[in-house]
């Protein structure tokens, strides 16, 4: 098991926060400029657009918190992880993240999955 960037708390705080004003914040704790979001569902460049998101997310679900459910394994500034989301705590979604570090220690991309691996075809 790899040692957790110290970005992936704020990343995940964003997600948890329940207050907008501060989304921002954990933001610029972790993300690079430029950073690219990518889930089933969405596609977000920059912290901008992904605050949006998450401010979106946080309307939908308001009382939706976020938690990494894995270690973390990584090679070459790449990462991955197991996540759920919890709606008064019962997990509402699983999945996982590919996530890169940058030069600054900040993330650069989250390829999101959902849900588990499907069955083998062999």
């Amino acid at each position: 098991m790899t040692r957790e960037p110290a970005a992936f708390a704020s990343y995940l705080a964003a997600w948890s926060e329940q207050d907008p004003s501060r989304i921002r914040r954990h933001l610029d704790l972790s993300v690079a400029e430029n950073v690219l979001f990518i889930d089933p569902a969405n596609t977000t460049v920059g912290p901008d657009e992904l605050e949006t998101l998450i401010r979106g997310t946080r309307v939908k679900v308001p009382t939706a918190t976020y938690h990494r459910v894995s270690g973390v394994d990584g090679h070459n500034r790449m990462f991955r992880y197991l996540w759920e989301v919890r709606v008064d705590g019962q997990c509402a979604m699983h999945g996982m993240d590919v996530t890169t570090l940058g030069a600054s220690d900040r993330i650069e991309s989250v390829y999101g999955f959902f849900g588990d691996f499907p069955a083998s075809g062999s």
